[in-house]
């Protein structure tokens, strides 16, 4: 079985050839609207600060039930 070499970017055409490519593959990307990036980075904060509070109950809950156990 042969073992795949890793794709390499052909610079034979030279830095300028390189930026006009990157121009004309950045014009094909679909730019998310302004509302979309708002509502995507309130679902970020929002689990972000929903994990952060379960994992702080966790803590606490672990610290208290080891602290509970360390002085009997």
């Amino acid at each position: 079985m042969a073992i795949p070499t890793p794709m390499m970017p052909d610079f034979k055409g030279g830095p300028v050839v390189f930026l006009k490519e990157v121009k004309a593959e950045l014009g094909k990307v679909i730019w998310p609207t302004k509302n979309d990036v708002i509502k995507l980075t309130i679902v970020v904060v929002v689990v972000s600060l929903a994990i952060g509070i379960y994992i702080g109950g966790l803590d606490l809950t672990f610290t208290k039930l080891t602290d509970l156990l360390v002085r009997r």
